[in-house]
């Protein structure tokens, strides 16, 4: 998966046009509305890794990636919210501790606060690594149901491919992140930040492809299997 996912954004024809113009989507970003054209790019990705093809997508159809980034942000919206569910409960908690006015009230309630905080903690580690996966099939899908469909969900988390995808991912985007980002104030570095999110949600959806049934055949290796069959059937037919 690693030597596939560094060349995957650089085995297009137009990979120099595709890496400007994702770097300009991303400084174009504090705009707001770059920022769903460039989701909806990284929705694509996803799709096209899960699928098989080797080369990145290239930025076509711009009002479709803008409602496909608009559906993906969507999404990712809903599962913060789950995060964020502890976190008011927590805040809440502390506040009432403070009203009580007695100590043990303070206690109480500021050790339900910290309970909450660590369930919002652990919630937050659950959703960064099931949320690829849920991106991924609703890129499949086409459909926003896509994103909560427990058994894809479930059988993707429970599987090493789809924990390997996820930490390649993780770590091949931190180390292009953390080499490019000194550069991105002088602008140099803000194409290989768009490289590294184009690895980093490649190798998720390598991973979930890998992980469940959604793992489709390239058109190459269809063509493969296409001739190994027809090799097979012209074998049988001369023995016979």
């Amino acid at each position: 998966m690693l030597e596939d996912a560094l060349g995957y954004p650089l085995r297009t024809d137009d990979r120099v046009a595709t890496l400007i113009v994702g770097g300009a989507l991303i400084v174009a970003s504090v705009f707001v509305l770059p920022a769903f054209v460039l989701q909806g790019y990284l929705l694509r990705v996803l799709r096209s890794a899960a699928t098989g093809e080797r080369s990145a997508p290239s930025f076509t159809d711009w009002g479709e990636l803008f409602v496909d980034g608009l559906k993906l942000v969507v999404v990712q919206a809903a599962f913060g919210f789950v995060i964020s569910i502890p976190i008011v409960a927590a805040i809440v908690a502390f506040l009432l501790g403070g009203v009580t006015g007695s100590e043990a009230g303070v206690a109480a309630f500021g050790t339900v606060s910290l309970l909450l905080v660590l369930l919002a903690t652990l919630l937050s580690i659950l959703v960064a690594y099931v949320l690829p996966a849920a991106m991924t099939n609703f890129a499949l899908a086409g459909e926003l149901r896509g994103a909560f469909d427990v058994e894809a969900l479930r059988e993707a988390a429970l599987s090493g491919r789809y924990l390997v995808g996820v930490l390649f991912g993780v770590v091949l985007g931190g180390v292009i992140n953390l080499v490019a980002g000194p550069l991105a104030l002088l602008l140099i570095g803000v194409p290989a930040l768009f490289y590294g999110q184009v690895v980093t949600y490649y190798c998720f959806g390598r991973g979930f492809a890998e992980a469940t049934s959604a793992d489709a055949i390239a058109p190459d290796a269809e063509t493969d299997v296409d001739a190994d069959s027809d090799a097979s059937s012209t074998a049988r037919s001369d023995t016979l």
